[in-house]
């Protein structure tokens, strides 16, 4: 029997290294999981569609905790890159991504938004 597949809208990945670790990304990490089930967000859950995944360090050590979203759109993949996070932009963002509305611009950094990935 193959594993169940669960769709999603959006997947969140919140760095797990050293420098992530020692500005908090540990304790964001556990704290936005809380909340994505609290809140029924998780893709797990009965009407969730977001995936929450620990990840390598994300580039931006001295400017972390730091977050990257994905998701897909009508027009293209969207990257989210995201520097300083705490709890409550990340629950914006996870919130903005099951919703399907705009991802929050505060502390936001990398590529532009309106630029589908495969287009550059």
């Amino acid at each position: 029997m193959p594993p169940k597949y669960y769709p999603t809208r959006g997947h969140l990945l919140v760095c797990q290294g050293s420098s992530c670790q020692a500005r908090g990304s540990s304790l964001l990490h556990q704290a936005l999981w809380k909340h994505l089930e609290r809140e029924a967000l998780s893709y797990y859950k009965q009407g969730g569609s977001v995936r929450l995944t620990t990840s390598g360090c994300l580039g931006a050590c001295n400017h972390g905790p730091t977050m990257c979203v994905y998701r897909q759109r009508p027009e293209g993949l969207e990257e989210g890159w995201y520097a300083a996070m705490d709890f409550p932009l990340a629950s914006r963002v996870a919130q903005a991504v099951h919703e399907g509305t705009p991802l929050p611009a505060e502390h936001r950094y990398g590529p532009p938004e309106e630029i589908p990935v495969g287009s550059h």
